[in-house]
């Protein structure tokens, strides 16, 4: 059997394939070398483990597979590779072998229990919502042979899993090597500049990115910008929508919205109504804004729910806030639901924690009154000053909302397969707080005067007759 013939262009493309951390993410602008990338680094591991190679590679749909399926039948045909259609796999002579797979729903990695893999290749990950599914193809990374088994992965800015994957990956840093559980991570960034071979052979590839769109998809695409999200569901949020933390008055209105979850993540924001225009160093916040000084968001390390009971997270609730009035809570209405026994706001109400029912509305024909449109009013705000600011340290709710997507099929709603829970708690709060759109004030009219206006156009109508 011949060995592999491809090799890595120096700089992160080379990075990647030599990497020893167990995860390694190659990720950021398009057209980096990323699959190419993918494809020899397990080309070079059948090259040194034989058939103690087995891999897996993933994609969210299959049409998305079929590019990757025809760049390796380029790249593994020199080592005598076979494509088996039948069975969606390449096949070595030496017995190594590379299965494609393709997860239409995250519950499909369930399916994958049991199979013993050395490699993982999963591509396009922010496609992913959560990383529920990725930690579960993980487990099946063990080597009865002592093959080293590791997980690579692939990925472009936006994207429903933006949040988490830029959370735990992108965020630490570039080549920034992260330890947890005696197991390393690194995020390895590709720029299309780092691929000089398709620049050479497509020159105009460049300037064609640069007509995509919006500045924003632009410099995601482009310069692979994690900080620039393209057709984000609340296009008008922008740095001045965050604010250094302070002392809010006691004085102003403060008040709490929850949306409930236990095994998905449950939110808690503590707002407060701001009681006149006041000064902060470098920004003013105009009256009637809404702040969010303080959340409690429940989700664990894989994005699913810590599973608490509704005592315990009142315990929780009681805990953060003690000392303060508030006034109005607002909750999702769902809470109240009985069935078969006490609601969760009942049980919540027992434990001292209080909430009413929130308006649910998303989208609706209030028009500005809808939830998803107070929301986005609030944050693009009024006269140049936004109505909704949230404190530097409420970080789920700088992680999770500016990213939120549009529903493919219902694009005037969010797409919920994302993180949109400290979304929804926000939409409650909105809308116990509407903002109401300003119409021009009526001119006063004395009852007692001639409306001359009128008198004119009788006058004009009886000519014409």
């Amino acid at each position: 059997m011949s060995k592999l013939t491809w090799r890595p262009q120096p700089g992160p493309q080379a990075e990647f394939a030599r990497s020893t951390a167990f995860e390694v993410v190659y990720g950021g602008a398009r057209g980096g070398g990323k699959t190419d990338a993918v494809l020899g680094e397990f080309g070079s591991h059948v090259d040194h483990y034989k058939s103690a190679a087995r891999g897996l590679m993933v994609r969210r749909t299959r049409s998305a597979l079929e590019p990757t399926i025809a760049r390796a039948r380029e790249i593994f045909r020199p080592q005598g590779a076979r494509w088996l259609d039948s069975k969606s796999r390449f096949r070595w002579p030496n017995g190594a072998v590379l299965y494609f797979r393709h997860l239409d729903n995250d519950a499909d990695a369930d399916l994958y229990q049991g199979h013993d893999y050395t490699r993982v290749y999963v591509e396009e990950l922010t496609q992913f919502p959560t990383p529920a599914p990725i930690a579960k193809l993980k487990a099946t990374l063990r080597s009865a042979a002592g093959a080293p088994c590791r997980f690579r992965a692939t990925c472009n800015p936006g994207g429903a899993g933006h949040a988490w994957v830029k959370a735990r990956y992108i965020d630490p840093g570039p080549q920034v090597t992260v330890a947890e559980n005696g197991l390393t991570r690194v995020f390895i960034p590709a720029r299309v500049a780092d691929n000089p071979a398709l620049l050479k052979a497509d020159p105009g590839y460049l300037d064609r990115l640069k007509l995509v769109g919006s500045e924003a998809l632009v410099r995601a695409w482009l310069e692979g910008d994690w900080d620039a999200v393209e057709g984000a569901f609340f296009d008008g949020w922008s740095a001045s929508n965050i604010i250094a933390p302070f002392a809010p008055p006691t004085w102003w209105y403060h008040f709490r919205a929850f949306d409930w979850g236990s095994a998905a993540p449950f939110s808690v924001g503590w707002w407060t109504v701001v009681g006149d225009d006041v000064s902060l160093p470098g920004i003013m916040l105009p009256r009637g804004a809404l702040v969010r000084y303080r959340e409690w968001y429940g989700a664990g390390g894989d994005g699913k729910g810590l599973r608490l009971t509704a005592e315990e997270v009142a315990a929780g609730i009681l805990q953060r806030e003690r000392g303060e009035t508030l006034g109005r809570w607002v909750a999702d209405p769902a809470i109240f639901a009985q069935n078969g026994g006490p609601s969760i706001a009942e049980a919540m109400a027992k434990a001292g924690v209080f909430f009413g029912p929130a308006d649910n509305t998303r989208v609706g024909k209030l028009g500005a009154l809808s939830g998803w449109d107070q929301v986005r009013a609030r944050i693009r705000g009024q006269d140049g000053r936004p109505m909704l600011y949230v404190f530097e340290t409420c970080r789920d709710f700088i992680r999770t909302v500016p990213v939120l997507q549009h529903d493919p099929q219902r694009p005037e709603d969010l797409d919920t397969a994302a993180e949109d829970h400290i979304a929804d708690e926000t939409r409650y709060a909105c809308m116990s707080r509407p903002l109401t759109p300003t119409e021009p004030k009526a001119e006063k009219r004395n009852p007692l005067a001639w409306d001359w206006d009128r008198l004119r156009r009788e006058d004009r109508a009886r000519v014409r007759w």
